[in-house]
């Protein structure tokens, strides 16, 4: 999924945090019967999530676990016998939000309902940086002409945050899926309209959320397409064919990223392809192992991560009232983990 963008959506309160001086850094090793809920979890579906991304990592201690997963073993001795839970830490508490798959319904070629086109990046756009204001894109014919357009959509509020997601399915009116990927930007800086709003006064921070935008919006057309001209970055499409529509996204990896095991992460503490062990607290807590194989520009520092939910409405609204403390525990190759502990022998 395109991590350059997804994280980004409100810019309210979120806590960014940035890369830590080595002296905050905390690296202490955990014991697997000191982590909540480890025992109660399908382990045999995170290994299987594992397998799928494994094999691109780089490095010799991964691959060779990579080759030991590949054989079959049991999932929990697995995680166990050949991984030191690693608590990486810089002082902050943790945070963790959601993220999903936008699903919009849409045709191949424009009529009545769907209006609002999807488009490829033009020529003009990959020479300039930046290129054309987002209010220039919608309220000119420069895009016209040129054959860019992927679909067309029938609500230009969700094609909005599809481009805020980065990437999404089609779902067209012959039972058909287009499914579209990150394919360029026009190069000016995003500006979230969910701080728009409060600037404005129309809500608090609290209580500002995808969907509360979303209703605002539509149900104020002339001020809500102001409001969106308010982020005059915008985002090019490219179709992904070579993913089947069962699978998820593809994620940073460029490999599809599964519901409810795929975390997205900062690649500066945690490295892709990594088992990582959520507890996440809050309302409907979660305590379960899963894989880091995304990224987002707003996932910053050791213990910050967004959830994968899937894809379509359901997903959203899931993903959209995620936002919880708890904490995250990579699982390391047992060298590499006490390499991180110089005062530690294994």
């Amino acid at each position: 999924m395109t991590g350059a963008l997804r994280g980004i959506l409100l810019g309210v309160g979120l806590w960014l945090g940035s890369p830590a001086a080595a002296e905050d850094l905390r690296h202490d090793i955990i014991d697997f019967k000191d982590l909540n809920g480890w025992a109660e979890d399908d382990h045999a579906a995170a290994l299987k999530v594992f397998l799928n991304t494994c094999p691109d990592m780089k490095d010799p201690d991964w691959r060779a676990l990579c080759a030991l997963a590949q054989q079959g073993p049991d999932a929990r001795a697995f995680f166990e016998l050949f991984f030191r839970p690693l608590m990486i830490s810089e002082g902050k508490p943790a945070l963790f939000t959601g993220y999903f798959e936008p699903e919009l319904h849409g045709a191949r070629r424009p009529d009545a309902r769907y209006r609002y086109p999807i488009y490829r990046e033009p020529p003009a756009a990959k020479l300039a940086n930046p290129w054309l204001t987002r209010r220039e894109i919608e309220t000119t014919d420069v895009m016209r002409g040129q054959g860019l357009e992927i679909a067309w959509v029938d609500d230009p509020v969700e094609l909005f945050f599809l481009q805020i997601q980065g990437s999404g399915r089609i779902r067209l009116e012959d039972g058909g899926v287009i499914r579209v990927g990150y394919g360029g930007a026009n190069g000016h800086p995003y500006r979230s309209i969910g701080v728009e709003l409060v600037r404005r006064g129309v809500y608090d921070v609290h209580q500002v959320s995808a969907e509360v935008i979303k209703n605002w919006v539509r149900r104020n057309p002339e001020e809500g397409r102001e409001l969106l001209f308010h982020n005059p970055s915008y985002v090019f499409f490219r179709p992904i064919g070579d993913v089947d529509a069962d699978l998820g996204p593809l994620g940073a990896m460029n490999r599809s990223v599964t519901s409810g095991r795929t975390v997205a992460v900062d690649p500066s503490y945690v490295p892709l392809g990594a088992p990582v062990w959520i507890e996440k607290g809050g309302n409907d807590p979660i305590r379960r192992l899963m894989v880091a194989q995304d990224t987002g520009s707003a996932i910053k520092g050791p213990q910050r991560a967004d959830i994968f939910f899937g894809t379509g409405d359901a997903a959203g609204l899931a993903a959209g009232r995620l936002r919880d403390p708890g904490r995250m525990v990579v699982l390391m190759p047992i060298q590499r983990a006490y390499a991180m502990l110089p005062e530690q022998k294994p």
